[in-house]
C-alpha cells in the first residue's frame, strides 16, 4: 500500500514517519519549497507537558500526551528532561493554587525549592509548582530529525510541489490549510518572541501565571529563549502586534528583570487550527484521511494521532492480505 501525506508541519511529519515505520511507502508532499516555510509548527514552544495543558484542557489532553516525551526521544529529538516550573507574582500566589487544584503529577515547591530549581529566581517568588516528569524541545531541531528519519527509512519528501501523486490513500495534514474541505475548524491565532538574554540563566521551562498576560518562557541554549502565551480568536495573520510585544516583554521582565537587555531575535505570528472542543481528530472525509485540530497541543498530541492514522492502514493492509 501506499499512501501520501500532505503537510511538513508536526501532525504531517509525525503520520509520515509512522506510515513509514509501519511498512506503507509514504510520500511527503509539502507546498512551501523548504521545511518550516509555511508552518505554525516552526514557531511552536515545543513543550511536552500534559499534567500542565491539563489545567485548561480537556482530560483528554493529558492522557493521549502522556507518552509524547518518549516518543519523540526514540525518533531523535534532542528532548530537554528538565520538568516545568510554574510561578506566579506574590501578589497573585492564589493563582498557584487554583492551578495545583486544577493538575496532576504535582510538587508543591516552597521559596528554597525554587531557588534550587533556578538559583537565578531566589528569593523572587515564594510559592511554586513543579512538574518534574515534563519536558520540552526544540520544534526546529526535532522536526529536522524527523524529516531526516524519514527519509532514511525509504520514505520520500517534496518540497514546493502541488499535490499530484498515485498513491492509494491521502493523509491530509495541512492545518488551516485545510479549512475548504474542514469548515468547522476555526483559526487561533498565537505570537512569539525569540530573545538572545545573556544575563539570564533559566534552565527549563516556566510559566509564568502573569495577570494580565500568562507566558511560558522555553530554553532553546546559548542564552536563547523562545517566549509565547498568547491566544487570540481571530484569523488575521499578519506580524505581531505592538501590543502584544509590549505585554510579553513586560511579563518576561517581571519574571526575570535580565530580560530587559535581551536582543529581540525573531517575532512571528501564525494561525493554528482548532475544533470547537480544542481537541485533534481524525477524520476520514471525501476519501482523504484528515488529521487536524491540534490547537496549542501539536507537538504533545501528533505522536498519539499518528497512531491512529497508523492503526487505520494497519487495519486495510490486514484486511488486503
Amino acid at each position: 500500500m501506499k499512501a501520501a501525506v500532505l503537510g511538513a508541519g508536526v501532525g504531517g511529519l509525525c503520520a509520515a514517519v509512522t506510515l513509514q515505520e509501519r511498512g506503507v511507502q509514504t510520500t511527503l508532499i509539502e507546498r512551501s519549497a523548504r521545511l518550516g516555510d509555511i508552518c505554525c509548527s516552526w514557531i511552536a514552544g515545543g513543550m511536552l507537558a500534559p499534567h500542565c495543558e491539563g489545567e485548561s484542557a480537556p482530560e483528554d489532553v493529558v492522557r493521549l500526551g502522556a507518552g509524547a516525551l518518549e516518543w519523540w526521544a526514540r525518533h531523535g529529538a534532542q528532548v530537554s528532561r528538565t520538568g516545568t516550573l510554574v510561578l506566579a507574582p506574590p501578589r497573585d500566589a492564589s493563582e498557584i493554587e487554583r492551578f495545583a487544584l486544577r493538575t496532576e503529577g504535582v510538587e508543591r515547591a516552597d521559596e528554597a525549592r525554587v531557588a534550587s530549581l533556578e538559583p537565578e529566581l531566589a528569593g523572587r517568588f515564594r510559592r511554586a509548582l513543579f512538574f518534574a516528569d515534563e519536558g520540552h524541545l526544540d520544534p526546529r531541531a526535532a522536526l529536522a530529525a524527523l524529516l531526516a528519519r524519514f527519509e532514511a527509512l525509504g520514505g520520500v519528501a517534496r518540497f514546493g510541489v502541488s499535490p499530484k501523486h498515485g498513491a492509494e490513500r491521502i493523509v491530509d495534514c495541512r492545518g488551516w490549510a485545510a479549512r475548504d474541505a474542514l469548515p468547522e475548524l476555526r483559526p487561533v491565532r498565537g505570537e512569539m518572541l525569540v530573545l538572545r538574554a545573556p544575563d539570564v540563566r533559566i534552565g527549563r521551562c516556566v510559566r509564568f501565571l502573569h495577570p494580565r498576560i500568562p507566558l511560558y518562557v522555553v530554553p532553546r541554549g546559548a542564552g536563547v529563549y523562545m517566549v509565547g502565551a498568547t491566544m487570540v480568536e481571530s484569523g488575521d495573520a499578519s506580524g505581531v502586534t505592538a501590543r502584544s510585544a509590549i505585554e510579553l516583554l513586560n511579563a518576561a521582565v517581571a519574571l526575570h528583570p535580565g530580560f530587559g537587555e535581551a536582543e529581540i531575535v525573531e517575532m512571528r505570528a501564525d494561525l493554528r487550527p482548532a475544533f470547537p472542543d480544542n481537541l485533534p481528530r481524525v477524520v476520514e472525509r471525501d476519501a482523504r484521511i484528515f488529521v487536524n485540530g491540534f490547537y496549542r497541543h501539536g507537538f504533545l498530541l501528533a505522536p498519539a494521532m499518528a497512531e491512529r492514522v497508523a492503526t487505520l492502514f494497519g487495519a486495510r493492509v490486514g484486511a488486503a492480505a
